[in-house]
Formats: structure tokens, sequence, C-alpha cells
């Protein structure tokens, strides 16, 4: 496995209706790295947000999509996301804020 430090983890935030919702309960969705698992992400949140406590983190792997141009066949990049549940007295992720 490659040596993938805490900053690395976390590629950029999901922002869609769905997340945007799932919010109010404290969950936050993260691209990540197709590399990392569980333990790195929560160390990867905490660290990044300041005053923030994981519960979980919740992980899907999504693979690339076919795709075709004119005879030739292709597939986009393979791609990870992570749910990731906050504590009740943890802060709020400020990312998300004025969306």
């Amino acid at each position: 496995m490659a040596n993938i430090q805490y900053y690395d983890v976390i590629l950029k935030p999901v922002v869609t209706e769905k997340t945007m919702n799932a919010m109010a309960e404290k969950k936050y969705t993260f691209l990540v790295h197709p590399e990392s698992n569980k333990a790195m992400i929560k160390e990867a949140v905490e660290k990044m947000f300041p005053g923030t406590k994981v519960a979980s983190v919740n992980t899907m792997n999504l693979d690339g999509k076919t795709k075709r141009r004119g005879m030739t066949f292709g597939k986009t990049a393979k791609t990870k996301k992570a749910i990731v549940k906050l504590t009740e007295e943890s802060k709020e992720i400020e990312v998300f804020q004025g969306l």
C-alpha cells in the first residue's frame, strides 16, 4: 500500500441535494483516496477540521463508467466515497457552511 498522509486522504466534498439534507444529521460525504481505509478517513477528518469527533465512517467503492467514442470503449476512473457521521457534541464542518 502506498504511504498516504492524512492530507492526501480527503480529495473533495460531495455536494448534492441528498448530501446537503444529510448534513442536518451531522453526516458529511467526501470523495477519498481509493486506497484509504476507515481508520485513515477518521484520522484525516479529525486532524483537518479541529473540534470534530467522528462517530462512524461508511465507505463505498464506485467502479468507473463505461464510455464509448465511436467504436472505441473505455472506462472512467474508479472512485471511493466516504460518509462521515460526527458525534452530537462535535463541531460542524465549516467547509459546507453558506452553500
